[in-house]
């Protein structure tokens, strides 16, 4: 089990850092954003397979996790946020099941593609809501950010 979670984190660092090289993010963030990315699996992991907290709470608790790591991570190394968030999110994309509702629709099992689509649809809300919650803990930490004295 502890050999499965280390495995899992090794892959989701490295899946990561993979989709940072194909965003093109600066060499500098890729350890960050791969231990980001790993980190985050890794609770998300701990919190679906062993506490059972379901897949829509597990998912945002990640997505939380992702923004406040991310905000931390670009504050230190002074680079945009999006840089880290973007790369750690691509291992909850939820890429297989929006594929199974696509091709239970194609061959006509309805019925199946919709439970697809329902899983698709509460990941992808639950990520869009952890990141919004995530950026108000991070507010709330760090205060409103300061936008200058442009004139528009």
């Amino acid at each position: 089990m502890i050999v499965k979670a280390i495995l899992e984190t090794l892959f989701a660092y490295v899946a990561t850092i993979c989709f940072g090289v194909i965003t093109n993010i600066p060499r500098r963030a890729f350890n960050v954003a791969g231990i980001i990315g790993g980190l985050s699996w890794l609770v998300y992991w701990g919190l679906y397979y062993h506490l059972h907290l379901g897949l829509a709470v597990s998912n945002m608790l990640a997505a939380i996790l992702i923004a406040i790591l991310s905000m931390v991570a670009a504050r230190h190394q002074k680079m945009p946020t999006i840089i880290y968030t973007v790369p750690s999110l691509v291992t909850f994309v939820p890429g297989g099941q929006a594929y199974r509702m696509v091709r239970n629709f194609v061959v006509g099992n309805n019925s199946q593609s919709l439970i697809f689509l329902y899983q698709v649809m509460v990941i992808a809300g639950a990520i869009t809501l952890g990141l919004g919650v995530g950026e108000m803990i991070n507010r709330l930490v760090y205060g409103p950010k300061k936008q200058g004295s442009r004139r528009h």
